[in-house]
Formats: C-alpha cells, structure tokens, sequence
C-alpha cells in the first residue's frame, strides 16, 4: 500500500480528469434514457412488449458477465500505469462503436429482423460499458482515502455526468424530430428522424474516444492494490456473499437501484410526454437544465453542509422533499396547469433540488461502504464491489425499462401513429401525464425510506470508521514492513 502522504491531496486537474470519465460514458449512455425507447417503438417498430422481453434477457447476460469482468479486473497485475485506467482507454474504441450500432436502422427489415438486431447491438453496447464502467467506478476508491476529497471527486463525477448528458438530453431533442401533422388545437404532431439520430449519435460516439483518452492522461491511481487479490485462496463467490451481508452496501445498493431507475423512467417517459402530450419535443432540453440546473446552487456548499449533517441524512431529506413535489405534480392531473409544460418544468425544477443531494453523494457513499467492508473483512476489494454494485444499477435499468414499456402496453400507447400524422386520444394522453408523475413519486418516496431506515452509515458512524480504517492500515503496513 502507497504512504499515507500519497493518498490524499488531489488537484484540481485530478477532478476535472476523473469528471471526464464519466463526460465520455454519459455521450451515449444518456442516450438511453432519452431516445432508446421511442426509437425501438417508433423507428423499429418493436412491440412494447417485446422491448421488455429484451431488457429481462440482458439483465440475465449482465448477472453473469459484471461479476465476471469485476473479478477478473479484480485479479490482474497492474501494469504501470495502472490497475484500473488502462481498461477505461482500451475499451473506448469498442463501446463507441456498439453505441452507434445500436441507433442504426437498417433498411427493409422485418420486425423481427429488426427485434434479432436490438438484442445483438442492445447486450454489445451493455458489455462494452461494463468493460469500461466498472474500472471506472473502481477508480475513485484508488485515486485518494481522505473522504472529503472523495465527497468533491463525487461531486466531479456528477458534474461530469451532467455535461456528458447535455448533448442527448438537451441539443438532439430539437435536430431528431420533424412535423408530420397537427392536433385538433394546432399542437404539431412529431415523429422521430432516426437518420438524423444516428448521425448525432455517430458524431458523439466518436468525441467519446477523445474524452476518455484527456480522462486517461489527467487521472492518477495514489493507493496499491492489495497483494493478497492473487492469491489462490481468493474467491469472487466468497466476496460476493460477504457484500451481501453488509447493511450499508445493499442499502446503498437498493437506494441506487431505484435512483437509476428513477432517471431512466422520467427521461424516456418525459421524451414521449414532451413529444405526444405537449406537443413540444424542444422543450426535453429545459428538463436537464431543470434537474441539474440546483447542483449550481449546492456545490459550493456541499462539504460545509455534509461536515455539518452529514452524508446520509442530507441525502435522505432531499429525496422526501422530491417525492412530495412529484406527488404534487400528479395532483394537478386534469386542471390546466397540469397542461402548461412551463408549470411542469418548474415543479422538476424543486423535485431537482431534492435530487441534487444524492445524485452529486453517491459516488462518494458507494467508497464509504467499500472502507465499510474493508473495516469488517481487512480486505479491500474496489472491482468486485463496483461490479455487484453496477450490475444493481443495471437492474434499475431493468425496472425502468421494463415498467416504462409495461405501462405504454396498458395504455394502448401506439408509436406507428405520429408518423401518419395521427394524434394520440385525450384518454391515452391522460393516462400518459399519470405515468409519468405518480411513478416517479413512488420511486422518489422509496428511496427516502430505504436512507432514513436502512442504511447505516450516519455521520457520526462514518467518523468512527474512518478512525478504525486508519489504525488498520497503518497496521498492514508495519506488517509489509516487517515482511
């Protein structure tokens, strides 16, 4: 293990290098959320149904291939310039290519031709950013220990995320789309140009490669990996059972499950509410802007506040204050604010505030549970612990799609008609502003719970295990020493 004195004291250049990590992930992993979904249903013309059947299949793939890549990340040598980076810029070139093949449509396909290709360029894409994401994630546990650093290295990735995002969340939704017809009340009916999508997409994919390379060149890993990852009594399967016994790590887990699911949900099913109910596709943009738009008030504050509340409890409050808002939301279903998309855009703005605190905090939580396991096992294991961990996201991914797709079933939701420029009835435009508030209330509701009740790690706790860590491993490097 590296001196103390080699552990902590990043530069800014070090933030700004792990923020870009997740910039090049997020050019086309937001595309997911906000355009994956309505181009299977209206550019493919994939059933919603079979959409569903898609995302369980990948998630059975993803069961048996992240803890697989998690352990075999887990138990290389690292070269000299790293045990985690080198993965991240070698993988940048095939996850570029997997993105742009999943948004292309080839011409004159059947539907189930085109159902066989989704699954091929949907589980491709899937590996190829696991193959990246998960020496990603387990970066940040190796980059310093000093757990306020850790909390601004979150905060970064966050940053980082949101600026990633902004070209498929914000610039596509007013390129991809054209006019095809009008409602009774002069709304434009708009139809998706997968052409022009797979041009962005193409375009983004390529600047990925760009971003991973400067995230490669302005990153440093300060912490050694431990010798004992090699040795022949270690065993994924054992790791993976001792994560599941620890409070703070499922805890934390489930709150991300249903946090991830919560941004897929809101993304693809504000893209079709945007697009169908308001008629103003355009308008998508300003719902990045409003979800991520309250991190400019917060992060210059947020070490004072995380020193004076702490971690969990600020993030447990702000997902209370979000589900309240959306629970607001739902009740305006019928009245005409409910109909003013600038009325909607406010209220995401104020559930956006309560977001803020986990969605810039997770990153750093997720490294709190990882020295969690480290105090109670002596083993510190960053690659098989992100692989379970991102795999729980992935299932909230799952959630979403599946329950997204679910529900456009139930409310007879046809994506063939914007094309004929054809509008959708009051009745399945209704029951489309419903989906799209109540949901996410309940998700947001779920998570508050699961923060103020399940997970453990308080401020005053994560004070104490900080001590122990410390003593721990000044510990197992007088034994190195002695050795």
């Amino acid at each position: 293990m590296a001196n103390l004195s080699e552990t902590h004291g990043i530069k800014f250049k070090d933030k700004v290098g792990y923020a870009l990590g997740d910039t090049a992930g997020l050019l086309t992993f937001s595309l997911i959320g906000a355009f994956q979904n309505k181009f299977y249903t209206d550019a493919l013309g994939i059933k919603p149904a079979s959409i569903v059947l898609l995302i369980l299949v990948a998630r059975i793939w993803d069961a048996i291939n992240d803890p697989l890549w998690g352990a075999f990340i887990q138990s290389r040598k690292p070269n000299p310039k790293g045990q985690f980076r080198p993965w991240i810029l070698g993988f940048s070139i095939p996850l570029a290519i997997a993105a742009a093949l999943m948004f292309l449509k080839i011409p004159g396909l059947s539907e189930m031709q085109y159902l066989i290709y989704a699954y091929i360029t949907y589980i491709m894409y899937g590996m190829m950013y696991t193959a990246v994401n998960i020496p990603y994630g387990s970066l940040a546990s190796v980059v310093t220990d000093d757990e306020l650093e850790r909390s601004s290295l979150s905060m970064w990735r966050s940053i980082g995320a949101g600026v990633g995002g902004l070209p498929g969340t914000i610039i596509l939704p007013m390129i991809v789309y054209t006019v095809t017809g009008k409602y009774a009340n002069g709304t434009d009916i708009k139809a998706l140009d997968e052409r022009k999508l797979f041009w962005c997409v193409l375009a983004l994919a390529a600047f990925s490669i760009l971003i991973y390379y400067l995230h490669y060149k302005m990153t440093k890993e300060r912490i050694a990996p431990q010798k004992h990852l090699k040795d022949k009594d270690y065993s994924a399967t054992t790791t993976i059972k001792e994560l599941f016994k620890n409070r703070s790590f499922v805890t934390l887990s489930l709150a991300s499950m249903l946090l991830i699911a919560f941004q897929f949900y809101y993304q693809s099913t504000y893209t079709y509410l945007f697009t169908d109910y308001y008629g103003k596709p355009g308008l998508y943009a300003f719902v990045t802007i409003c979800t991520y738009g309250p991190m400019a008030i917060f992060i210059p504050v947020m070490n004072k506040l995380i020193r004076k509340f702490g971690k969990k409890e600020l993030c447990a409050a702000g997902m209370a204050f979000a589900a309240v808002v959306n629970i607001i939301l739902f009740a305006l279903r019928g009245t005409a604010l409910a109909h003013n998309p600038m009325v909607f855009l406010a209220f995401t703005f104020f559930s956006g505030l309560g977001q803020t605190f986990l969605v810039l905090e997770v990153w750093a939580l997720v490294m709190d549970t990882i020295d969690n396991y480290e105090v109670k096992t002596g083993k510190r294991e960053e690659g098989m612990a992100y692989a379970v961990f991102s795999f729980t996201r992935k299932l909230g991914q799952t959630l979403a799609g599946v329950g997204l797709n679910a529900l456009l079933a139930y409310i007879a939701y046809d994506g063939e008609l914007s094309k004929q420029g054809i509008g959708l009835s009051e009745s399945v435009l209704s029951k489309l502003y419903d989906i799209s508030t109540l949901v996410p209330a309940i998700m947001l509701a779920l998570m508050a719970v699961i923060l103020f009740a399940g997970y453990d790690l308080s401020k005053k706790k994560l004070e104490t295990m900080h001590t122990q860590l410390a003593a721990q491993r000044d510990a197992q490097d007088l034994r190195a020493d002695a050795e």
